[in-house]
């Protein structure tokens, strides 16, 4: 099918109940993983690729290789900049063919990541390109314990509400108590914060820091008015305790590990479809 933004299908989620999995790739057996989960369970999905990942040598024959694989499916598959560190880099992913966009100015003053998003979905809606901004801030789950733990940098609902109006944004990831990466303690969700953030903001609402998160955790998330959910590092987590077992057990064989690190990703990322999606 002919590559759309996702934003469609996130309103809809916004309105259904329910939810689309972001997961980040690094290579061609987590592209595989992902189209193969989709394939098994016919739903909707965004493949991401970090923003760090496109200073790679290999990044546009990375993402050549996606468009492609997704130009084959007959599925509704995004292809989305997560954490496009500056308008520069998202303008790039722009010109390589995503079909949606993150910037994250989390960290900047409100004015000026209001300005910078601004801007962003200006020449971003101009290309046919959905654009996803951050207010607040997920922090580390190394530093869960000193920043989610007391609520540094989560979302205020008035704010959200004037920056979605200001920029024009067509989601928004939110911060209540998520981290990236592998949490120091036990995440905690303000489910009362993001219901209220659901009620001042008209646009589907992201949900970033997925692993570690228990499946209750996630449905109640859900049911508060997330519609997009990333989850990134337990899928690289999982594909490597997978290749490290299979290292254990013996296997030296080359291409049987490629097909061990994709079915690491199709299994993880079946688990997170069917947690995510409305019940049939």
């Amino acid at each position: 099918m002919t590559l759309i933004s996702i934003k469609n299908e996130l309103l809809e989620a916004r309105q259904q109940g329910y939810a689309v999995l972001l997961t980040d790739v690094a290579d061609i057996p987590g592209v595989e993983g992902m189209l193969a989960a989709q394939e098994s369970r016919q739903v909707a999905g965004i493949i991401g690729v970090y923003g760090g990942m496109l200073k790679q040598p290999n990044a546009h024959a990375l993402v050549r290789y996606i468009l492609q694989r997704l130009s084959e499916t007959s599925l509704p598959v995004s292809l989305m900049l997560d954490h496009g560190s500056s308008l520069e880099q998202c303008l790039q992913a722009i010109d390589w063919g995503f079909s949606d966009v993150m910037f994250d100015g989390s960290s900047l003053p409100f004015q000026e990541n209001c300005e910078t998003s601004r801007r962003l979905v200006e020449s971003a809606h101009a290309a046919g390109v959905g654009v996803e901004a951050e207010l607040g801030h997920v922090g580390l789950g190394s530093e869960y314990p000193e920043y989610g733990g007391k609520r540094k940098g989560f979302t205020d609902p008035l704010e959200a509400k004037r920056f979605a109006q200001e920029t024009g944004v067509d989601f928004l990831a939110v911060a209540i108590g998520t981290a990236h990466g592998v949490y120091q303690g036990e995440p905690h969700v303000d489910l009362e914060l993001l219901a209220e953030i659901r009620r001042c903001v008209p646009v589907p609402l992201v949900l970033h820091g997925g692993t570690g998160l228990s499946p209750a955790q996630f449905q109640a998330a859900i049911a508060a008015g997330i519609a997009k959910i990333n989850v990134a590092t337990d899928m690289f987590i999982q594909a490597g305790q997978r290749l490290s077992q299979a290292a254990s057990d013996g296997e030296t064989n080359y291409f049987r590990l490629i097909q061990v690190s994709t079915q690491a990703f199709q299994e993880r990322c079946e688990l997170y479809l069917d947690l995510f999606s409305p019940p049939k």
